[in-house]
């Protein structure tokens, strides 16, 4: 069996196992293309901008397995791991992937309801009589 690298990356409540092998640039996701996994543009883009960044397009096959969450959450998910799995590769990466803010998890997430509010903080119309 190839080596290769693996890293975690996690958003919303999306978990990606990102595995980086040495090849020539197929990624493939939950057994599907990732052009086939994710139909949007966005999301496409948004899983390919840590291998753009760092010139890195051609260089590694990607394997991933990602579940929770919707396409949003997965594909920046599967962005994270991927840029941790590059700084694993090569250290000299780390500054670039750095700057541009791909090795940071956004912790933001869905703020629960609270008792006697329609949502997080949506409250019922206020009515004087």
């Amino acid at each position: 069996m190839a080596q290769y690298i693996e890293a975690i990356g996690r958003r919303k409540t999306a978990t990606a196992r990102v595995r980086l092998y040495p090849g020539t640039g197929d990624i493939v996701v939950n057994d599907k293309p990732y052009q086939q996994y994710f139909g949007r543009d966005l999301d496409r883009m948004l899983l390919l901008m840590p291998l753009v960044l760092t010139g890195n397009e051609n260089t590694f096959n990607i394997s991933v397995h990602v579940n929770g969450g919707g396409d949003n959450g997965q594909a920046a998910a599967v962005r994270l791991g991927i840029a941790r799995a590059l700084c694993d590769s090569d250290i000299n990466m780390r500054p670039a992937l750095k700057a541009a803010g791909l090795l940071t998890r956004d912790a933001r997430a869905k703020e629960r309801k609270k008792p006697g509010l329609k949502r997080a903080r949506k409250a019922p119309q206020y009515t004087k009589r």
